[in-house]
């Protein structure tokens, strides 16, 4: 499935472009909460070089992209993604700038002992946006957090997660709601 058709499915248009993406559902702003945020992805460094090992690499240098297939892993300082496939537009105005990735099959994108995974994936670069949708699920240490679409805001630190998978609105088993469970310090 392509991009453009996973998009299509979870009912969303043109993907970080558009503004009013509709963040009223839930957010990770309840209690507790801050133990899910991307506070550690926040501190990434979008600035370090990208790597890339894939099974296939193609070049579509007139259309300013790199397809990536089978087996992907990219990595950027400390920041992991793994996927069947991606797409990395660019740039090329005398030095190639990675403009945006769109991955598929099977997203995880981890850092540290952070892990969000989902059906479909976009890291808008320039907006420095990491986009999930699709059954995803961010976890780290004990705690788990479910959903429809994960938005991870690497200016902020902020992530929300709204239980939208596609557009009747009905999210994973959890009927379009996010789900979750904290850890809780244990007493002796």
């Amino acid at each position: 499935m392509t991009i453009p058709d996973m998009i299509e499915k979870h009912g969303f248009t043109r993907p970080l472009r558009l503004a009013a993406f509709g963040f009223a559902a839930t957010a990770i702003a309840v209690a507790g909460a801050g133990q899910l945020s991307a506070q550690a992805i926040a501190a990434h460094n979008s600035n370090s070089p990208v790597n890339y090992a894939a099974d296939r690499i193609e070049l579509q240098d007139k259309q300013k992209r790199v397809v990536l297939s089978g087996n992907v892993d990219i990595t950027q300082d400390e920041l992991r993604l793994k996927a069947a496939r991606t797409t990395v537009a660019y740039t090329d105005a005398g030095d190639l700038k990675i403009q945006r990735i769109d991955a598929t099959g099977g997203v995880v994108v981890t850092r540290r002992d952070e892990r969000a995974s989902g059906d479909a994936a976009v890291y808008d670069f320039n907006r420095k946006i990491i986009t999930m949708v699709g059954n995803v699920a961010l976890r780290r240490a004990g705690d788990t957090l479910s959903g429809g679409r994960l938005v991870i805001d690497l200016n902020t630190g902020i992530s929300s997660v709204d239980g939208r998978s596609g557009a009747s609105g009905a999210g994973p088993a959890g009927g379009g709601r996010v789900t979750g469970s904290f850890s809780v310090p244990k007493k002796s």
